[in-house]
C-alpha cells in the first residue's frame, strides 16, 4: 500500500458542486453506471463487472495493477483489490491521481447498408491536458469525454477500431484542464460556421459580456440524418446547466421570477420549472426552446421534413408517443433519437427509455410540428389510429417481453401525473402478462434467482436476475409499478398484502399460471426502508436429482462419498452457505441408495427435489410443524433413511444424532464454512462429543463456482511465476516438516494428472456469445470431504479445536475448498479468482 503514496482518508467535499442531475440520482441510490463515450456506436453505460480489471495512479504517479470491486460517487469511495492481498482496500477519491478499467471497450461496428455507416463510425479524438494538484499533467487522446461533479470520465483510444479504455480523473485532484480545441475552432473545422463570424461572434462577446459564445451561435434546424448526428455529439460535449440559469443569463427571467416559479414548484411537485414558468406567463414556449438551444446545446429539428426511420417508429408504442408527445427519428443500435419539446422533462425521457427499451437522445421540435407529423408518420407504417387509441392486433405471447412492455404503456395509468399520479393495480392485466414473462424467461434463462428491488421517491423499480451466481440487470419499471408488483406477487403465493412491517415467505406454483411449464418458486419478502419491500425468488426448476457422477467430484471424493451412503447407519453432513448446492447433493447421494427395499424419509422446507420412492415432508412452523417435530414422527414410521432439510436449531441435532446411533442413515445440511468448523459448531449446540463422534461419518462443504465456456476456452504453458503463486495458496494451510520436498511432490503430481506434454496449462475463456461475451457458462461444484477416522474421532471427544481437528484431516489426505478449487483450475473448469472468491485458504 505504501508505493501508492496515500494520503489520509479525507472527508467527502462540502454540498454545493453541481452535477447532471441522473448522476447525482444514481450516485445516491448505489447503482452507479460507468459512462461510455457519447456517441452512437458506443454500449449503453452500465454498472462494471464483478473484479473488473484497473490500474490505479497512486499520488506519487507510480502505476499499481488491481481489480475495481465496486465505485460509489455517493461515497467517493472506489474498493479495489490489490493483488496478492485477498482483502478489499477502501480508496477515497482524494487517495489516487487516476483510475483506469483496463479491460477493453469495444464499439459495434455499423451495418453495411446503413446509409449512415459513416457518419456512425465517426470516433473523433480530442486531446486533452490535466493539470494536477498533485504534481505533473495528464496528457492524452481522447475519444469525447463525460463531466460529473465528482471527477472527470475520458476514454483512450487503443486502435483504429475504435476500442477505447476508460479512465476516471476524481475532480478534487484538478487544478485545470484543456480539452480538444476551442469551439469557435471546431464550428470553423465543421463548416458550421466561418472564421469571419466567429470573430464577429467574439468582438460581440466582448459587448455582452454576461452572454457565452455558445448563446449567440445558435444551432440552426436539423433537416437530415447526418446534421442532427453531428449536432447530437456536439451537444453532448457541453455542460449541463440548469433551465432557470439558463433563462436568467439570456435575460428571459429575472431571480425574483424564477424564486416565485421554485415556490410554485413546491405546490405543483413533479412539473419541470421550465413548463412551469411557462403556465405562469413568465416566458413564452418559444423563448424556452431558445434557452434549451443555447445554453444546453440540444439540437433542434424540423420535424415536418425530417426523414423518420420506420425501425425508430416501431420502438415507441403510438399511445406513448401521442401522450408524451415525442416524435422518435433515428434508431442507432440502443440508441434512439427522440423529438420532443421539453428535453428537460425527465419523467417523460424515463418513460420513452421503459417503453422502447433504449437509450434515449432527446432533441427539440415545435410542438406543433410534431402533432402534424404524428399521425402521419405511424401510419405510414402500418398503424391503424382510431381517434387516441392504438390497434395493435393480436394479444403478445407470454414470452415476448417486448409486446407486453408495450401493452403496458397501453393500459397503464397516466405516469406523468407526478404526485396524482394513479397507482396500477395488482389486477391489471399487462401486469399479470409481465410477471408471467419474467418467471417464463428466467427459467428458460437458467436463472436461479429473481431479485425486485424498490428505491424510495420516484427511483425506478430494478428487477435483476442471478446466473451462474451473478446478478445481472433484466427490467427497470416506473415506480408506479411498485406496489401493484409486490401485491401480485404476494397474492400468487397466497401472503398477507396488508403486512408489509414483516418479512414474509411462501411458495408459488406456477403450473397454476402456465400448463407448459412445471416449477416452483420460493419467495421471500424484507420490508426496507421508507416503508417498501423488496421481492427474491428462487425458481426450483430441478424436478429430479443429478446423478452422483456429474456433479463434479474427484474419483477420490465420489468413492468416499459413495462409501459413506451405503453404510447402514450414521450422520452424514453436507454444509456451506445459501444457494451453494447442498439440497441437490444430498438428493443425489439419495439417489445412488434409493431402492425398493428401503424406505427413505425426507422433512424439507420447501420440497425442491422429488424422486419415486421417497416419502418427502413439507415443514411448516407457522402450524408448529418444525424440522424436529417431524424426524421424531419418522422414528414411529420405520425408516431406513431419513433426510433432514437443515440443522437449525439443538432439538433437531440431538434428534438426528439419536437416530443415527439407533440404525438409521440420517442425512442433513448445516450452514457453516467448512468440514472442521462443522464439528465445533454442533458441539456448541450442546452435542454430546462421544455420542456425536460414534455418529458422524463424514462432513461434505461446497461451494458453486462459475465454469470456463467450454465454447471459446483457449489454453496456454503456464509461466513459473504463475506456477509457484498455484503451489502457494495449496500449501498454505498445512505445516510441513520438509516444505520444499511437498512442495516438489505436490507439483510432480499435478503434472501427472493435468499436465500436458510435460507442462501444466493456463486456461482462459475471453468470451463468446454463447456464454454472452462473459467468458464463463454454467457452474461447477468444489468440495472439502472430512471421512471420520479413528484418530479424528479421539480428538472429536477430547474436545479438539477445529485447526487441530484441520491439520489432522489434511495429514489423512483431506484437501480444503481452495486446494479442491485449484485441481479444478488446472483441469480447465473453472479460474483461479472464482476459486480465491469463494473459498478462504
Amino acid at each position: 500500500m505504501t508505493d501508492l503514496s496515500l494520503p489520509p482518508m479525507t472527508p467527502p467535499r462540502k454540498a454545493g458542486a453541481t452535477a447532471p442531475d441522473s448522476q447525482q440520482d444514481a450516485a445516491r441510490a448505489g447503482a452507479f453506471s460507468w459512462p461510455t463515450p457519447p456517441f452512437a456506436g458506443y454500449p449503453q453505460a452500465g454498472a462494471p463487472g464483478q473484479a473488473e480489471p484497473c490500474a490505479i495512479e497512486g499520488l506519487n504517479g507510480k502505476l499499481i495493477s488491481g481489480r475495481l470491486l465496486s465505485f460509489s460517487p455517493a461515497d467517493e469511495l472506489a474498493s479495489v483489490q490489490i493483488p496478492p492481498a485477498r482483502s478489499t482496500m477502501p480508496l477515497k477519491f482524494a487517495r489516487f491521481r487516476s483510475l483506469m478499467l483496463t479491460e477493453p471497450l469495444v464499439p459495434t461496428a455499423p451495418r453495411s447498408d446503413d446509409p449512415h455507416a459513416a457518419v456512425l463510425a465517426h470516433r473523433p479524438r480530442s486531446r486533452y491536458k490535466l493539470e494536477m494538484k498533485s504534481g505533473g499533467p495528464i496528457v492524452g487522446e481522447t475519444i469525447g469525454h463525460v463531466e460529473t461533479a465528482f471527477g472527470l470520465f475520458l476514454f483512450t483510444p487503443l486502435d483504429d477500431s475504435g476500442r477505447v479504455t476508460r479512465l476516471f480523473v476524481p475532480s478534487e485532484g484538478i487544478a485545470s484542464r484543456e480539452i480538444g480545441p476551442r469551439l469557435g475552432d471546431l464550428l470553423v473545422e465543421s463548416q458550421a460556421a466561418t472564421a469571419e463570424q466567429v470573430n464577429e461572434a467574439a468582438q460581440m462577446q466582448q459587448s455582452l459580456r454576461k452572454q457565452k459564445l455558445g448563446d449567440i451561435l445558435v444551432t440552426q434546424r436539423s433537416v437530415t440524418s447526418d446534421q442532427l448526428l453531428e449536432a447530437i455529439v456536439q451537444q453532448s460535449r457541453m455542460p449541463m446547466v440548469r433551465i432557470g440559469e439558463a433563462l436568467i443569463a439570456l435575460g428571459m427571467i429575472d431571480h425574483q421570477q424564477l424564486d416565485e416559479a421554485l415556490e410554485q414548484q413546491k405546490v405543483d411537485r413533479g412539473v419541470p420549472i421550465g413548463e412551469l414558468l411557462v403556465r405562469l406567463g413568465r416566458v413564452s414556449r418559444q423563448d424556452l426552446q431558445t434557452a434549451l438551444a443555447r445554453k444546453m446545446g440540444y439540437p433542434i429539428v424540423d420535424a415536418s421534413s425530417f426523414p423518420i426511420e420506420a425501425d425508430a417508429l416501431r420502438k415507441l408504442p403510438f399511445p406513448t408517443a401521442q401522450r408524451l408527445n415525442a416524435l422518435p427519428l433515428l434508431l442507432r443500435d440502443t440508441t434512439l433519437v427522440v423529438a420532443v419539446e421539453d428535453p428537460s422533462k425527465r419523467g417523460a425521457l424515463d418513460e420513452i427509455e421503459f417503453a422502447s427499451q433504449c437509450k434515449v437522445a432527446p432533441v427539440l421540435a415545435r410542438h406543433h410540428d410534431i402533432q402534424a407529423t404524428l399521425h402521419s408518420a405511424y401510419s405510414r407504417i402500418g398503424v391503424e389510429i382510431a381517434g387516441l387509441a392504438l390497434d395493435d392486433g393480436p394479444e403478445p405471447e407470454p414470452a415476448d417481453a417486448g409486446k407486453l412492455l408495450e401493452s403496458l404503456e397501453r393500459e397503464g395509468a397516466d405516469q406523468n401525473a407526478r404526485e396524482n399520479e394513479k397507482q396500477i393495480e395488482q389486477s391489471d392485466n399487462s401486469l399479470v402478462r409481465l410477471i408471467h414473462t419474467m418467471i417464463i424467461e428466467a427459467y428458460t434463462q437458467g436463472v436461479s434467482d429473481i431479485h425486485i428491488e424498490n428505491y424510495p421517491g420516484r427511483e425506478k423499480l430494478k428487477i435483476r436476475f442471478r446466473k451462474d451466481g451473478v446478478l445481472k440487470p433484466y427490467l427497470e419499471l416506473p415506480h408506479t409499478y411498485r406496489n401493484a408488483i409486490i401485491g401480485r406477487i404476494k397474492i400468487m403465493c397466497d401472503l398477507d398484502i396488508s403486512e408489509r412491517r414483516k418479512p414474509q415467505d411462501g411458495k408459488i406454483n406456477f403450473a397454476k399460471f402456465s400448463a407448459q411449464h412445471k416449477l416452483e418458486l420460493r419467495v421471500a419478502t424484507i420490508p426496507t426502508n421508507n416503508g417498501l419491500e423488496d421481492v427474491v425468488m428462487r425458481l426450483l426448476a430441478s424436478a429430479k436429482p443429478v446423478p452422483l457422477e456429474k456433479l463434479g467430484f474427484s474419483e477420490r471424493h465420489l468413492s468416499q462419498l459413495k462409501t459413506a451412503m451405503e453404510r447402514p447407519y450414521g450422520l452424514v453432513l453436507c454444509v456451506g452457505p445459501t444457494g451453494s448446492g447442498k439440497t441437490t447433493t444430498l438428493h443425489s447421494a439419495i439417489s445412488h441408495i434409493n431402492q425398493p427395499e428401503r424406505k427413505i424419509w425426507t422433512a424439507e422446507d420447501p420440497v425442491e427435489i422429488t424422486q419415486a420412492g421417497l416419502r418427502q415432508v413439507q415443514v411448516n412452523p407457522k402450524i408448529d410443524w418444525t424440522f424436529a417435530k417431524a424426524l421424531r414422527a419418522f422414528l414411529r414410521a420405520d425408516p431406513d433413511v431419513i433426510m433432514v432439510g437443515e440443522v437449525r436449531d439443538g432439538e433437531t441435532a440431538r434428534i438426528a444424532v439419536e437416530a443415527s446411533l439407533t440404525g438409521h442413515l440420517v442425512l442433513s445440511t448445516l450452514h457453516t464454512n467448512s468440514a472442521p468448523e462443522t464439528v465445533t459448531r454442533l458441539l456448541d449446540m450442546g452435542m454430546d462429543p462421544f455420542n456425536f463422534a460414534d455418529s458422524l461419518l463424514l462432513v461434505l462443504a461446497q461451494r458453486l463456482v462459475r465454469r470456463l465456456c467450454t465454447e471459446c476456452r483457449v489454453s496456454r504453458p503456464m509461466t513459473e511465476a504463475e506456477i509457484e503463486v498455484m503451489l502457494d495458496d495449496h500449501l498454505f494451510v498445512q505445516h510441513h516438516a520438509d516444505p520444499e520436498a511437498v512442495r516438489a511432490s505436490v507439483r510432480e503430481g499435478w503434472l501427472g494428472r493435468f499436465g500436458r506434454d510435460g507442462r501444466l496449462m493456463h486456461h482462459h475463456s475471453p468470451g463468446c456469445p454463447a456464454c454472452g461475451h462473459t467468458g464463463f457458462r454454467g457452474r461447477c461444484g468444489i468440495h472439502e470431504l472430512m471421512p471420520m477416522s479413528r484418530e479424528l474421532r479421539r480428538m472429536i471427544q477430547t474436545g479438539a479445536r477445529a485447526e487441530e481437528l484441520q491439520q489432522l484431516a489434511l495429514s489423512e489426505g483431506m484437501l480444503t475448498l481452495r486446494q479442491d478449487g485449484i485441481e479444478k483450475v488446472l483441469q480447465g473448469q473453472t479460474s483461479i479468482d472464482e476459486v480465491r472468491a469463494t473459498s478462504n485458504v
